[in-house]
């Protein structure tokens, strides 16, 4: 007898089961249900079910009359005479989503591509930045490796008139006296120095190629004055010489200057017979 009566509450249990599961499915089954969701969705707006039902112009269709005729919420007659809401429609509101996704989609593209340009132009002038990579820059190998070679090969602490590059020993010792080589000196130690860091600073390559014009400028400047005064102590030179053989030449070599004295009488003695 248990085990009868265990066999019917199961199957009692399966056929509530059963009932309910397909009422379930009557009811998601449901044409109104239906038509909402696809009012909802894309399809149209419209099919407003449960639809009226008229008898001598009563209304008789009680599901109608509740949902959206007279006896409906206020807010189901809104629903019903208002605006197309469709969210899939071509202008609904999840149409716009995903067009303001897309949207995002490209210009999350157009930053990444920027980050990665700025990225790659960063690399680009940390290379250039640091000082560990200027022999290798396109525009020194060209041009100014060639142009500031001579500073380079100019000694730092030039002795005689070889190192100084001038004409000749009299030259230098004149320079000297005059203390024309010890401002050259100093000239040319700005010119080394900022050559030096020039080469040896980390900074952005532009302003290194300003450095290297401007140390080429002053090195230009340095050779146009080392000339000049090269050649103008040369012509003193040349005109103390002529002035000494022609001084040497014209003066008696036994010439003394007379005094106040001798120089009255003498005078008198040559013009006494004219007055």
């Amino acid at each position: 007898m248990e085990a009868l009566l265990k066999k019917t509450v199961v199957l009692q249990f399966l056929l509530i089961t059963v009932t309910l599961f397909g009422q379930s499915v009557k009811r998601l089954n449901d044409p109104a249900i239906v038509a909402q969701h696809k009012r909802m969705v894309f399809e149209s707006w419209g099919d407003w079910r449960p639809y009226p039902k008229y008898f001598l112009g009563v209304q008789t269709n009680f599901a109608y009359a509740t949902v959206w005729g007279m006896w409906a919420p206020k807010i189901n007659r809104q629903y019903k005479d208002g605006e197309d809401i469709r969210p899939l429609k071509p202008t609904g509101v999840q149409n716009q989503r995903y067009a303001q996704l897309k949207y995002q989609e490209e210009q999350a593209i157009k930053i990444k591509a920027d980050v990665d340009t700025l990225y790659k132009r960063n690399l680009q002038d940390l290379a250039h930045w640091t000082s560990a990579t200027v022999d290798a820059d396109p525009l020194w190998l060209l041009y100014y490796k060639r142009m500031l070679k001579p500073i380079t090969e100019f000694p730092d602490n030039p002795q005689g008139f070889i190192e100084w590059r001038l004409k000749d020993q009299q030259t230098y010792e004149t320079l000297n006296s005059t203390g024309t080589l010890k401002r050259l000196q100093e000239d040319l130690d700005l010119i080394k120095e900022k050559y030096s860091l020039s080469r040896s600073m980390d900074m952005p390559r532009g302003k290194r190629f300003i450095m290297y014009h401007e140390t080429l400028i002053k090195w230009r400047r340095f050779v146009q004055e080392l000339r000049r005064y090269n050649n103008k102590t040369t012509l003193l030179l040349d005109y103390k010489n002529i002035l000494k053989n022609h001084s040497a030449s014209t003066l008696p070599t036994a010439w003394t200057p007379a005094s106040d004295k001798q120089i009255v009488q003498n005078i008198m003695q040559k013009y006494k017979h004219r007055y």
